[in-house]
């Protein structure tokens, strides 16, 4: 009777376990099915819209009813299925786009998963076309909701058009450039900025004044060049933050009141990767952002200033310029967090994941973010006729790349105006080689987005 009750248990026992894995077995199915099938042969694709409805991917892969170069401006940044691109929207999320689902089988027409995200289609192509022949890249979001509005990067692809002459691509065409480290220049100076109102607080900076003859030689020895060889006479912080000035930011790098650890904490909450430290990546929907990375070692030599003023090994990239402007513009110290997916739905059209506005833990004080924004602010109003319109807080830069044989252009900063609360970085390589600036690239931008 024992060995009987005994058998009767294991034999319940046995049928519970197996009904137990048959219903994980069904879950998993249902759950990762998508993802299976999104990489089968015979996987029917969704489209990717912009904010507007315009189709920016279509997973048909029938390009002949688009106008030409239609894709162009956003190739590079939302890509497709054909495995050419690793770190792009599609590449990156192409399970959602998947017209399957366990439940329904495949859906050869009809079926509604698709990816709607925050860009603007129409301002994308105006900032595309305004490049002209140069290269570079621009980017803006809003800084109060975290919607990424425009993401171009030039040259591009147009994968209506395919890779049958990939070998003949420029660098740099099947990679988004806002989402690489780059010589800042001297935008390196907001951060620079930040860290010196962290430390010595908004009343004693502003009190600081240096002398600037056009160098200045460190306590090392080294000489700093100010890129106006005649000088700019006695500056103060915002005096030197408008001109630029690279002896003023030397000094200041060597002043007492702001030792080398309080410029590395600064920094550190900034995001930076320092002296080699392991870098981060910021997160987009899955897409990889490389997070800043510097050299700090001694105050009082030449490569940690220089890299404070925006040289030497320092590389950030410009979507993390427009997310610390964004924790200045916004007054709090914290980031506003980009997103590019604003929704999603699946193959029965129904919405399955809406995009939420986050933030950053605070990156600084909101007292600093409030100072920094006065003296980005005062700046902006050099920019009144090249960008007329808008009240803005902005911050030039020119940095030297291939050993000093090229120049480029960056302009970065945000639009106080809570109704267009747009924040923007742009790159233009290689400045000399034409009449594009960047300021015409964000009055295109601001007016595209704005109107």
């Amino acid at each position: 009777m024992k060995s009987i009750k005994r058998g009767q248990r294991l034999i319940a026992f046995i049928l519970v376990a197996f009904i137990i894995g048959m219903i994980v077995l069904v879950v998993r199915i249902q759950r990762e099915s998508a993802f299976y099938m999104s990489h089968n042969t015979h996987k029917v694709i969704g489209n990717v819209y912009d904010k507007n409805g315009d189709v920016l991917f279509d997973g048909s892969g029938d390009f002949s009813k688009y106008e030409d170069k239609h894709f162009i401006d956003v190739g590079n940044l939302i890509g497709d299925n054909t495995g050419q691109m690793s770190n792009t929207l599609v590449a990156k999320n192409l399970e959602k786009l998947n017209n399957y689902s366990f439940s329904t089988g495949l859906v050869e027409n009809g079926g509604k998963s698709a990816i709607y995200t925050s860009l603007d289609h129409y301002a994308n192509k105006a900032v595309y076309n305004a490049f002209e022949n140069k290269k570079g890249c621009a980017v803006a979001y809003d800084y109060i909701t975290g919607e990424i509005l425009v993401c171009v990067s030039l040259p591009s692809v147009d994968i209506a058009k395919g890779y049958a002459n990939i070998a003949e691509f420029e660098t740099g065409t099947l990679i988004s450039k806002n989402l690489y480290g780059t010589v800042p220049g001297s935008t390196q100076k907001i951060p620079t900025l930040i860290a010196a109102l962290e430390t010595i607080g908004e009343e004693k900076l502003l009190d600081k004044t240096y002398n600037c003859t056009g160098s200045y030689v460190n306590m090392n020895g080294q000489t700093i060049k100010c890129h106006k060889s005649e000088g700019h006479g006695e500056q103060n912080i915002t005096k030197a933050f408008a001109n630029s000035c690279n002896p003023f930011y030397a000094q200041l790098v060597e002043d007492s009141e702001l030792p080398l650890d309080s410029i590395k904490k600064s920094f550190n909450s900034l995001g930076y990767s320092i002296n080699g430290k392991k870098k981060n990546y910021i997160s987009i929907d899955g897409i990889n952002c490389e997070t800043a990375s510097t050299t700090l070692e001694n105050s009082s030599d030449f490569d940690t200033q220089w890299g404070c003023i925006g040289q030497g090994d320092t590389l950030v990239s410009p979507v993390q310029m427009i997310l610390w402007n964004s924790a200045v513009a916004n007054e709090t110290g914290r980031m506003t967090m980009p997103y590019l997916i604003d929704h999603i739905t699946n193959v029965k059209g129904k919405i399955t994941d809406r995009a939420e506005t986050k933030y950053s833990d605070s990156i600084f004080d909101a007292n600093t973010a409030e100072a920094a924004k006065k003296i980005m602010l005062e700046n902006g109003k050099n920019y009144t006729e090249s960008i007329s319109g808008y009240e803005l807080g902005i911050k030039s830069g020119t940095a030297q790349v291939k050993n000093g044989e090229e120049e480029n252009s960056l302009l970065t900063g945000f639009v106080n105006d809570r109704r267009h609360p747009i924040a923007f970085c742009v790159l233009i390589e290689d400045k000399k080689s034409g009449n594009v600036k960047t300021e015409q690239i964000v009055k295109c931008m601001l007016d595209s987005l704005c109107s």
